[in-house]
């Protein structure tokens, strides 16, 4: 039988390109796994799917895992628009290229190891874990920030 497992996930960049942070909470009966890295030159789109990928490869074993994520950008991603994505060969609607592709399919890979549940909430709403996960972000990007010359 599959573990229960839930993962918290938040992303932040300084700047939109800049300095940008992750950080993912893995959570399993009383076993917190917390998980944080940066990136000097990126997205908050990017650091919302890092989050997420670091989460989920970071599992040893195929478990039943909820996702919760405050990022309408993976959300809609993941439930509205990649199967049209791969059925369009990486395009979008406006036959563009898909940006993000590479995270989007490790993305993809990931979760189909598994059985997962997606679910959104308000970001900066109150909830603990996703403000521990936004602090987490923050002090990453501020650490490769003050790492990056100018």
């Amino acid at each position: 039988m599959k573990r229960k497992t839930i993962l918290y996930t938040d992303g932040a960049c300084l700047g939109n390109p800049g300095a940008g942070g992750w950080a993912s909470i893995l959570v399993f009966n009383n076993h917190k796994k917390i998980l944080s890295g940066n990136e000097a030159d990126t997205t908050n789109n990017r650091m919302e799917l890092i989050a997420v990928i670091k989460g989920l490869s970071a599992l040893t074993r195929p478990v039943n895992i909820t996702i919760i994520t405050d990022s309408r950008y993976v959300m809609d991603g993941i439930d509205k628009w990649i199967a049209n994505w791969k059925q369009n060969n990486w395009k979008t609607a406006a036959k563009k290229a898909v940006k993000n592709k590479d995270l989007w399919i490790k993305l993809d890979k990931l979760c189909g190891l598994h059985q997962v549940d997606w679910q959104w909430i308000k970001g900066h709403s109150g909830h603990a874990e996703n403000e521990e996960c936004d602090r987490l972000a923050q002090t990453e990007a501020r650490r490769i920030q003050t790492m990056t010359p100018d």
